[in-house]
């Protein structure tokens, strides 16, 4: 599966159908979804969660998203926030690439240092018994944003996989508290 985006924000495919059909079930107070897109992850929130917030660094995308989302904010992951959430998504930016053209898709090297900046800016905002998912690939080195969000203090489980032709999706969860 190639991530696609057009100029205006990340085109939901495989990867967000299959992170969203995750997501579905998932109730709580507050939850963040970061790197929004059209919206397709925060409107699958919003159904479960009493307070829902979407970031993107696309402000274009962020019209979209803000279709469905009253709480749209530009900004780089969760550094503009102050505020605690239950819960914390992100459908990652995870394909490998030497430079940044596309934030939507790009992860730059190994497919982890973006997604590695926006873990670390999202586990400052998570509530004491709260969780982040983020779901990434085969073809970022996801072994490293496991070590990262260990190294930050979460129990970390692979929650989920689907292969597909030339990749295998992954959903990881990462919990303040041992479950």
């Amino acid at each position: 599966m190639q991530k696609e985006s057009n100029n205006n924000y990340y085109i939901p495919a495989e990867d967000s159908i299959f992170f969203a059909d995750y997501l579905k079930d998932k109730k709580g107070r507050s939850a963040l979804d970061i790197g929004t897109g059209s919206g397709i992850i925060a409107n699958v929130l919003s159904k479960n969660f009493s307070f829902v917030v979407a970031t993107d660094v696309n402000i274009l995308a962020l019209v979209k998203a803000h279709e469905t989302i009253d709480n749209c904010i530009c900004c780089n992951a969760a550094d503009a926030l102050h505020a605690s959430f239950d819960l914390i998504v992100c459908n990652l930016p995870y394909l490998p690439s030497d430079e940044l053209l596309d934030p939507a898709v790009d992860g730059l090297s190994d497919g982890t240092k973006i997604p590695g900046m926006i873990i670390k800016s999202a586990s400052s905002r998570i509530e004491k018994n709260g969780k982040m998912i983020f779901l990434t690939s085969s073809l970022a080195k996801y072994e490293t944003l496991v070590q990262l969000s260990e190294s930050l203090g979460f129990y970390v489980t692979i929650a989920a996989k689907k292969k597909l032709f030339y990749e295998e999706l992954i959903i990881i969860e990462c919990t303040k508290n041992k479950p």
